[in-house]
């Protein structure tokens, strides 16, 4: 079974008075790419912070490979690229990389040969003499995205990736996020595109308004919030469906989406087409999307809140 790179246990921060995070606790595998989700003000940030010792957690504790993180010493294994860039944009984007890289523990060297590979790789060469403000945004994001794992660190943290990329470095970037898996390197990927999220990452935990709300794979998740709810198309159209098995949620020629009926099974579906003689071209179950269950959580929590402060008694 793989153990745990990164371990969370009952973290609590509060900011004058107001709880960002409230006693979250997960842990994250090593060699996966693992989902934080929320939406803005949820503690994400908060936590990827107190994650790369940038701030320190009021209550609870983090383990780092097995151990108490020390954020002086287990930060040169982490790779953060933040949602708020911080590249210095007057400095040009050779001696920045090397500079950044060194910090990290790189001799002179094996920095130049790190940063030769990656720049050849994302097609880069030409960068060495530009500035940073000379860049696009898809541009810096993409030294952004380099700068956070020349080092290979064992814990890649990344926060909205794909923002500003055409849809051409972003398959590229995603490319080497899968590669880097692959590789071995632990990755924490934080975004509000659901879509990307059901794509890439092995497990998900949604966190809200400071507090955890869902952990688990994706696929477990999907499961868990399923409907009954099932795709048929058929050969030739129907006019009427009459059947105790399922009601029907939508209807256009050939194509129906149902919903089962309790006590009746998918089998039943198939049984009540054939025995009038049609023939199934297609079924299956329709899942809800991460982003359904995403807005279905997100907006029941509000909501409950929202009525508690109209009647907190």
């Amino acid at each position: 079974m793989t153990k745990p790179l990164l371990e969370l246990q009952h973290l609590r921060k509060q900011y004058a008075g107001q709880k960002a995070v409230d006693d979250i606790s997960f842990s994250v595998k090593e060699g996966s790419i693992f989902g934080l989700l929320g939406p803005n003000g949820a503690g994400k940030t908060t936590l990827l912070r107190m994650i790369t010792g940038i701030i320190y957690p009021d209550q609870g504790e983090i383990l780092f490979d097995g151990n108490p993180f020390k954020p002086q010493t287990d930060v040169n294994l982490i790779g953060y690229m933040p949602e708020e860039r911080g590249l210095y944009k007057k400095m040009k984007i050779g001696e920045q990389v090397l500079y950044l890289a060194q910090l990290k523990g790189l001799s002179r060297q094996e920095a130049m040969q790190k940063i030769k590979y990656w720049f050849e790789k994302l097609d880069m060469q030409t960068w060495w003499n530009k500035k940073v403000e000379d860049l696009s945004k898809g541009m810096s994001q993409k030294l952004q995205f380099v700068v956070t794992v020349l080092h290979e660190p064992k814990l890649i943290i990344l926060d909205e990736p794909f923002s500003g990329l055409d849809p051409l470095n972003a398959n590229l970037i995603k490319d080497e996020i899968f590669a880097l898996a692959r590789k071995g390197s632990t990755i924490v990927f934080s975004t509000h595109r659901m879509e990307q999220v059901e794509e890439i990452c092995d497990h998900i935990v949604l966190v809200n308004l400071g507090t955890k709300m869902l952990d688990g794979s994706v696929a477990d998740i999907k499961q868990q919030f399923k409907e009954n709810k099932y795709y048929v198309r058929l050969s030739t159209p129907v006019t009427t469906v009459d059947s105790a098995a399922f009601t029907i949620a939508e209807q256009k020629e050939r194509e129906l989406t149902v919903y089962i009926q309790p006590g009746a099974s998918s089998n039943d579906i198939l049984t009540h087409f054939i025995n009038q003689h049609q023939t199934i071209e297609a079924f299956h179950e329709i899942l809800p999307s991460l982003n359904e269950i995403f807005i279905r959580l997100v907006e029941g929590t509000h909501a409950a809140a929202r009525a508690f402060q109209n009647n907190p008694s």
